[in-house]
Parts: structure tokens; sequence; C-alpha cells
């Protein structure tokens, strides 16, 4: 698998578990790709590691300067605050939403409380879908089929449980970006 070129927005704020952006990260730098950390707001974020609040990361590019069609996937990390913000964010719900518009879909990953957002982007309906379990009745009720894996895929959409799933979630994740769009059925 090749995604040499492949330009990658991981979209965070503060409060992202650091595993969550870090790994995936590491993982599609290490396969080649560039991964661009874009956030609402410039200069750093600050990532949550188990009860506390740990490392800060550099922004690369801030919501208003990104422009979606200029990335061939999207990574959306979890951690309870970092969704919690991102979903009330207007321009980031136009951003996550514009990944699953037309009728190819580029790859998009969510892990742990990440899926919140693709709650309020409207486009988790019918897709089969696995996160944190605290979150599973959000995404039932947002009409997504939750199932207890690891790693799930649907058609490009990649979700994982939590940081204990990061390597079946990268190498998916990997995998769906070499595939490139997908077609929605």
């Amino acid at each position: 698998m090749s995604i040499k070129n492949k330009k990658v927005a991981i979209l965070a704020t503060d409060g992202f578990e650091e595993s969550e952006l870090s790994s995936p990260k590491k993982a599609l730098e290490e396969a080649g790709a560039t991964a661009v950390i874009v956030s609402p707001k410039s200069g750093s974020i600050k990532s949550w590691k188990g009860t506390d609040w740990s490392k800060e990361y550099q922004v690369d590019m801030t919501l208003s300067e990104a422009n979606a069609d200029d990335f061939d996937a999207l990574v959306l990390p979890g951690g309870v605050i970092n969704p919690d913000q991102l979903r009330k964010d207007d321009k980031a719900i136009s951003f996550v939403k514009s990944f699953f518009n037309g009728k190819t879909q580029r790859p998009v990953a969510s892990i742990c409380h990440g899926p919140l957002t693709l709650i309020n982007a409207d486009v988790v309906r019918g897709r089969r879908m696995t996160s944190y379990d605290s979150i599973r009745k959000d995404l039932e009720n947002a009409g997504a089929k939750w199932m207890d894996e690891e790693v799930v895929c649907d058609q490009g959409l990649v979700t994982s449980r939590n940081p204990n799933d990061l390597d079946a979630f990268n190498s998916k994740l990997i995998e769906e970006i070499d595939e490139g769009r997908h077609k929605i059925v």
C-alpha cells in the first residue's frame, strides 16, 4: 500500500485524547502521507492523557484557512472535550460534511468519542459504526448501526472504540486512503 503524496486533515481542538491524534499522525507519516492538524484556533492545542492535561500540539492550519477539497482524507480523534467542542462549531461541521458530499466519499476515520462530531454533521444514518460504548445510544438514535468491534468500516468511514484499538484503526485508515474515494451505494 502506498499513500505517498496523500494529504490528510486531522481535525481537533483542545481536549483531544493524545494517543488518538499522535498515533494516527505517526502512522500516516510513516506510510508517506502528509498529516495536517486543522483546528478552529491557531497556535497550539492541548491534549488530554488519562485523567489530566498533557502535551500541546502545533496547529498547522485553522478551519478558516482549510479547504476540505485539498485533502484526501479526514481523521477525527476522540477524547470527551474535543468532539463536544467541534460538534458545536459550524465551520467544523461544514468541513466534516464536505468529505461526504457527492456520489463518492473520501475516507473519514473517527475513534472513541469522535463520532459525536459525525452525528452533528448528519452523516451516520444507515452506517455500520463503533465508538466508545458511552455514546452507543447517541449513534443509534442518529440512525447508525452500532457494533462492538475494534474497527468497523462502512464505505470508507472507519471507526474504532478506544485507544486500545489504535493499531487496527491506523491500519484500516491507511488501507482506505490507499483505496481512495468510495462510491456511495
